[in-house]
Protein backbone atom coordinates (compact mmCIF):
# COMPACT_ATOMS: atom_id res chain seq x y z
CA UNK A 1 0.00 0.00 0.00
CA UNK A 2 1.70 3.60 -0.84
CA UNK A 3 1.83 6.39 1.34
CA UNK A 4 0.71 10.12 1.44
CA UNK A 5 3.04 12.21 0.81
CA UNK A 6 2.87 16.06 2.13
CA UNK A 7 6.06 18.31 2.71
CA UNK A 8 5.98 21.92 3.28
CA UNK A 9 8.19 23.54 0.62
CA UNK A 10 10.00 22.17 -2.05
CA UNK A 11 11.02 24.00 -5.46
CA UNK A 12 8.53 26.22 -5.14
CA UNK A 13 5.97 24.45 -4.44
CA UNK A 14 3.63 25.35 -1.24
CA UNK A 15 1.86 22.11 1.12
CA UNK A 16 0.00 24.29 3.76
CA UNK A 17 -1.38 22.35 6.72
CA UNK A 18 1.98 20.04 7.27
CA UNK A 19 0.52 18.82 10.82
CA UNK A 20 -0.93 16.32 9.22
CA UNK A 21 2.30 14.49 9.47
CA UNK A 22 1.64 12.68 6.12
CA UNK A 23 5.21 11.20 4.54
CA UNK A 24 5.65 9.26 1.18
CA UNK A 25 8.99 7.66 0.62
CA UNK A 26 7.67 5.29 -2.50
CA UNK A 27 11.22 5.08 -4.61
CA UNK A 28 8.93 4.37 -7.76
CA UNK A 29 7.11 7.63 -7.61
CA UNK A 30 10.42 9.92 -7.68
CA UNK A 31 12.38 12.08 -5.92
CA UNK A 32 10.00 14.90 -6.97
CA UNK A 33 6.56 13.96 -5.76
CA UNK A 34 5.72 15.99 -2.92
CA UNK A 35 1.86 15.16 -2.82
CA UNK A 36 0.64 11.10 -3.95
CA UNK A 37 -2.91 9.35 -3.03
CA UNK A 38 -3.73 5.83 -4.57
CA UNK A 39 -6.63 5.63 -2.28
CA UNK A 40 -5.96 2.26 -1.42
CA UNK A 41 -6.97 0.44 1.66
CA UNK A 42 -10.71 -0.20 3.09
CA UNK A 43 -13.68 1.65 2.85
CA UNK A 44 -13.65 4.91 4.38
CA UNK A 45 -14.46 8.87 4.40
CA UNK A 46 -12.08 10.87 2.19
CA UNK A 47 -9.00 11.84 4.36
CA UNK A 48 -6.88 14.78 5.05
CA UNK A 49 -5.85 17.27 2.46
CA UNK A 50 -9.62 16.51 1.13
CA UNK A 51 -12.65 17.49 3.04
CA UNK A 52 -15.98 18.06 1.88
CA UNK A 53 -18.14 21.43 1.00
CA UNK A 54 -21.25 21.51 1.96
CA UNK A 55 -24.45 23.47 0.66
CA UNK A 56 -25.85 24.29 -2.78
CA UNK A 57 -28.90 24.28 -4.41
CA UNK A 58 -28.63 26.81 -6.82
CA UNK A 59 -24.55 27.12 -6.17
CA UNK A 60 -22.34 27.99 -9.24
CA UNK A 61 -24.16 28.05 -12.65
CA UNK A 62 -27.69 27.73 -10.92
CA UNK A 63 -27.07 23.94 -10.20
CA UNK A 64 -29.20 21.81 -8.69
CA UNK A 65 -27.43 19.74 -6.64
CA UNK A 66 -26.90 20.18 -3.09
CA UNK A 67 -23.44 19.09 -1.51
CA UNK A 68 -22.97 16.76 1.49
CA UNK A 69 -20.44 15.52 3.58
CA UNK A 70 -22.05 11.97 3.41
CA UNK A 71 -20.22 8.58 2.82
CA UNK A 72 -22.95 8.12 0.21
CA UNK A 73 -21.55 10.99 -2.11
CA UNK A 74 -17.96 10.63 -1.33
CA UNK A 75 -16.10 7.72 0.00
CA UNK A 76 -12.93 5.66 -0.66
CA UNK A 77 -14.65 2.47 -1.95
CA UNK A 78 -12.52 -0.12 -0.73
CA UNK A 79 -11.25 -0.88 -3.84
CA UNK A 80 -8.44 1.66 -5.01
CA UNK A 81 -10.71 4.90 -6.25
CA UNK A 82 -11.80 8.14 -4.21
CA UNK A 83 -15.54 7.71 -5.40
CA UNK A 84 -18.03 10.72 -5.81
CA UNK A 85 -21.20 10.35 -6.72
CA UNK A 86 -24.13 12.32 -7.68
CA UNK A 87 -27.33 10.74 -6.61
CA UNK A 88 -31.08 11.57 -7.71
CA UNK A 89 -33.80 11.78 -4.63
CA UNK A 90 -37.78 12.21 -5.09
CA UNK A 91 -36.96 15.82 -3.98
CA UNK A 92 -33.58 16.36 -6.10
CA UNK A 93 -29.93 15.64 -6.10
CA UNK A 94 -27.28 15.33 -3.57
CA UNK A 95 -23.54 15.48 -4.59
CA UNK A 96 -19.73 16.11 -3.07
CA UNK A 97 -17.36 18.91 -3.60
CA UNK A 98 -13.82 17.60 -1.86
CA UNK A 99 -11.61 20.48 -1.68
CA UNK A 100 -8.05 20.84 -0.38
CA UNK A 101 -8.44 24.32 1.02
CA UNK A 102 -6.33 25.20 3.85
CA UNK A 103 -4.34 21.69 3.90
CA UNK A 104 -3.00 21.18 0.43
CA UNK A 105 -1.74 24.92 -1.43
CA UNK A 106 0.16 24.78 -4.43
CA UNK A 107 1.92 27.62 -5.85
CA UNK A 108 4.00 26.12 -8.82
CA UNK A 109 4.17 22.23 -10.13
CA UNK A 110 1.94 19.54 -11.96
CA UNK A 111 -0.46 18.05 -10.58
CA UNK A 112 -1.75 15.09 -12.36
CA UNK A 113 -5.32 12.45 -11.58
CA UNK A 114 -6.32 9.33 -12.74
CA UNK A 115 -10.17 9.67 -13.58
CA UNK A 116 -13.15 7.72 -14.97
CA UNK A 117 -15.67 10.45 -15.68
CA UNK A 118 -19.59 9.90 -15.03
CA UNK A 119 -21.75 10.97 -18.47
CA UNK A 120 -25.74 11.20 -18.17
CA UNK A 121 -28.11 14.52 -18.59
CA UNK A 122 -27.61 17.36 -17.29
CA UNK A 123 -24.31 15.95 -15.34
CA UNK A 124 -20.93 18.17 -15.15
CA UNK A 125 -17.78 16.93 -13.25
CA UNK A 126 -14.84 18.43 -12.79
CA UNK A 127 -11.49 18.57 -11.23
CA UNK A 128 -10.07 21.92 -11.29
CA UNK A 129 -8.47 24.91 -9.03
CA UNK A 130 -9.19 28.24 -7.16
CA UNK A 131 -6.55 30.56 -5.73
CA UNK A 132 -6.62 30.40 -1.94
CA UNK A 133 -7.47 33.68 -1.29
CA UNK A 134 -10.79 33.46 -2.56
CA UNK A 135 -12.53 34.43 0.90
CA UNK A 136 -10.63 37.43 1.37
CA UNK A 137 -10.76 39.20 -2.53
CA UNK A 138 -13.81 36.81 -3.88
CA UNK A 139 -14.11 35.44 -7.40
CA UNK A 140 -12.96 35.86 -9.62
CA UNK A 141 -10.22 37.64 -8.09
CA UNK A 142 -8.94 34.85 -6.71
CA UNK A 143 -8.39 33.16 -9.99
CA UNK A 144 -9.91 29.86 -11.06
CA UNK A 145 -7.77 26.97 -13.43
CA UNK A 146 -9.79 24.46 -15.19
CA UNK A 147 -8.01 21.05 -15.36
CA UNK A 148 -10.51 19.16 -16.85
CA UNK A 149 -14.47 19.73 -17.06
CA UNK A 150 -16.99 17.56 -19.12
CA UNK A 151 -20.61 18.37 -19.94
CA UNK A 152 -23.52 15.32 -20.23
CA UNK A 153 -22.58 12.38 -21.97
CA UNK A 154 -19.03 13.92 -22.16
CA UNK A 155 -18.43 13.78 -25.83
CA UNK A 156 -16.10 16.80 -25.36
CA UNK A 157 -13.54 18.25 -23.10
CA UNK A 158 -13.33 21.44 -21.56
CA UNK A 159 -10.44 23.42 -19.83
CA UNK A 160 -9.29 27.06 -19.01
CA UNK A 161 -8.44 29.81 -17.14
CA UNK A 162 -10.50 32.70 -15.14
CA UNK A 163 -8.67 35.98 -14.47
CA UNK A 164 -10.12 38.99 -13.21
CA UNK A 165 -10.74 42.31 -15.59
CA UNK A 166 -11.48 45.09 -14.64
CA UNK A 167 -14.06 45.81 -17.38
CA UNK A 168 -16.13 42.88 -16.17
CA UNK A 169 -17.57 41.55 -13.12
CA UNK A 170 -17.00 37.75 -14.51
CA UNK A 171 -13.43 38.40 -15.37
CA UNK A 172 -11.58 37.16 -18.65
CA UNK A 173 -12.06 33.00 -19.64
CA UNK A 174 -9.68 31.57 -22.02
CA UNK A 175 -10.29 28.01 -22.68
CA UNK A 176 -10.18 25.37 -25.56
CA UNK A 177 -12.94 22.69 -26.41
CA UNK A 178 -12.51 19.94 -28.43
CA UNK A 179 -13.56 16.19 -29.24
CA UNK A 180 -11.02 13.89 -27.41
CA UNK A 181 -8.70 11.31 -29.18
CA UNK A 182 -11.02 8.15 -27.40
CA UNK A 183 -13.89 8.49 -24.93
CA UNK A 184 -13.71 10.20 -21.54
CA UNK A 185 -16.95 8.59 -20.08
CA UNK A 186 -16.00 5.75 -17.94
CA UNK A 187 -12.65 5.19 -19.09
CA UNK A 188 -9.54 5.78 -16.64
CA UNK A 189 -7.79 8.64 -18.34
CA UNK A 190 -4.87 10.81 -16.74
CA UNK A 191 -6.04 14.69 -16.51
CA UNK A 192 -2.96 17.01 -15.63
CA UNK A 193 -1.88 20.67 -15.36
CA UNK A 194 1.89 22.43 -15.24
CA UNK A 195 1.58 25.66 -12.85
CA UNK A 196 4.43 27.09 -14.16
CA UNK A 197 6.07 30.66 -13.49
CA UNK A 198 3.98 33.10 -15.89
CA UNK A 199 2.88 29.99 -17.46
CA UNK A 200 -0.65 27.45 -16.98
CA UNK A 201 -0.64 24.12 -19.54
CA UNK A 202 -3.45 21.43 -19.21
CA UNK A 203 -3.82 17.77 -20.94
CA UNK A 204 -4.77 14.54 -21.00
CA UNK A 205 -2.40 11.62 -21.53
CA UNK A 206 0.44 12.72 -23.31
CA UNK A 207 -1.45 15.54 -25.30
CA UNK A 208 -0.74 18.85 -24.83
CA UNK A 209 -4.52 20.29 -25.07
CA UNK A 210 -4.33 24.57 -23.56
CA UNK A 211 -1.36 26.78 -22.80
CA UNK A 212 -1.79 30.33 -21.92
CA UNK A 213 0.56 33.04 -20.51
CA UNK A 214 0.26 36.30 -19.72
CA UNK A 215 0.34 37.66 -23.38
CA UNK A 216 -2.84 36.11 -23.81
CA UNK A 217 -4.69 37.94 -21.47
CA UNK A 218 -6.85 41.38 -21.94
CA UNK A 219 -4.70 44.94 -21.43
CA UNK A 220 -7.12 45.44 -17.98
CA UNK A 221 -6.77 41.67 -17.22
CA UNK A 222 -4.95 40.25 -14.10
CA UNK A 223 -2.93 37.50 -14.44
CA UNK A 224 -3.16 36.01 -10.84
CA UNK A 225 -2.59 32.29 -11.45
CA UNK A 226 1.53 32.45 -9.77
CA UNK A 227 -0.52 32.34 -6.86
CA UNK A 228 -0.86 29.51 -4.00
CA UNK A 229 -4.19 27.62 -5.30
CA UNK A 230 -5.83 24.51 -3.67
CA UNK A 231 -7.74 21.34 -5.81
CA UNK A 232 -11.53 20.60 -5.89
CA UNK A 233 -13.12 17.76 -7.14
CA UNK A 234 -16.78 17.51 -7.74
CA UNK A 235 -19.78 16.37 -10.06
CA UNK A 236 -22.53 19.38 -10.55
CA UNK A 237 -26.12 18.25 -11.81
CA UNK A 238 -28.04 20.79 -13.84
CA UNK A 239 -28.32 24.30 -14.48
CA UNK A 240 -27.30 26.74 -16.74
CA UNK A 241 -24.44 24.80 -17.95
CA UNK A 242 -24.60 21.90 -18.99
CA UNK A 243 -28.07 22.37 -18.91
CA UNK A 244 -31.48 20.46 -16.80
CA UNK A 245 -31.56 16.92 -16.26
CA UNK A 246 -34.15 14.49 -17.56
CA UNK A 247 -35.80 11.20 -17.25
CA UNK A 248 -32.57 9.64 -18.62
CA UNK A 249 -29.97 11.31 -15.74
CA UNK A 250 -28.68 8.27 -14.33
CA UNK A 251 -30.33 7.99 -10.56
CA UNK A 252 -26.67 7.59 -9.15
CA UNK A 253 -23.21 8.82 -11.52
CA UNK A 254 -19.91 8.40 -10.39
CA UNK A 255 -16.47 9.90 -10.49
CA UNK A 256 -13.67 7.80 -10.03
CA UNK A 257 -10.49 8.60 -8.78
CA UNK A 258 -7.74 6.33 -8.90
CA UNK A 259 -4.96 8.33 -8.25
CA UNK A 260 -3.36 12.04 -7.58
CA UNK A 261 0.13 13.58 -7.97
CA UNK A 262 1.39 16.69 -6.90
CA UNK A 263 5.32 17.14 -8.44
CA UNK A 264 7.38 19.82 -7.91
CA UNK A 265 8.84 21.50 -10.90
Amino acid sequence: MRRLILLCVVAGLLVSGCSTGFVHADPDTGPNVIYAEDFDGPARAPQSPWHAVTGGGGWGNEEAQVYTDSLGNARIDGQGHLAITARRHDWGYTSARLTTKGELSIRHGRISARIAMPAGTGLHPAFWMLGDDIDRVGWPASGEIDIIETLNQAPEYHTGVHVPQDSSERGQSISVTGVPSSPLAGEFRTYWVNKLPGRIETGIDDQTLFTVTPADLAPDSHWVLDNPFHLLLNVAVGGAWPGPTDHTTPTEATMLVDWIRVTAP
